[in-house]
């Protein structure tokens, strides 16, 4: 049985358009707390959407909305409504496609699939050419989904099998603050 029935895509707000005509059923938005709502989304037609707002940030930092849990409540809750249609098409997005989209998409495929946390993230590799997912939004879906660290392991594991194929990708993360993610 594959992990998960439907099918996954994840982009960022510029590529929304190239995914309009292509069956999708359910799209999460994940965007910024200041950001409008993309205009590229009114081309989709009859799907369900959940639009969550908070920044991509991995701790509290003044002038910016961390993930709190509630946030990742509502990812799971639409989780809930996309695993009721197996048949579906889910998108989900972020601003660029790289670190709240890459999580919510891992986090939605290890939902219903408790035991196969790694091989969650590890699809992500050929869901999504770069993609560095967000912790925080992971610790909380761990603590929700009442996994014990398995979500945390298998975002451990798809951290060293990307850099493994892009070792460049280390200084970049060390650059953008979030050196402190890198693997062990």
């Amino acid at each position: 049985m594959p992990l998960v029935a439907h099918k996954v895509t994840i982009c960022g707000i510029p590529e929304l358009p190239q995914h309009c005509a292509a069956g999708v059923t359910h799209v999460l938005s994940i965007i910024d707390s200041h950001e409008p709502r993309p205009p590229a989304l009114d081309d989709f037609a009859g799907i369900e959407h959940e639009l969550i707002r908070f920044d991509d940030v991995v701790a509290e930092y003044p002038g910016f909305e961390a993930c709190t849990p509630g946030h990742i409540e509502q990812v799971l809750a639409f989780g809930e409504r996309v695993h009721a249609r197996p048949d579906g098409h889910v998108l989900v997005h972020c601003h660029a496609g790289i670190s709240r989209s890459t999580a919510a998409a891992a986090i939605l495929m290890c939902q219903h699939a408790p035991g196969d946390e790694e091989a969650a993230f590890l699809k992500l590799l050929g869901l999504r050419k770069h993609g560095w997912p967000n912790t925080r939004m992971v610790e909380f879906a761990d603590t929700l989904l009442q996994r014990d660290g398995a979500l945390l392991r298998g975002l451990d594991a798809y951290r060293r099998a990307l850099l493994a194929e892009k070792p460049h990708l280390s200084e970049v993360i060390r650059n953008i603050g979030r050196g402190h993610e890198l693997p062990g």
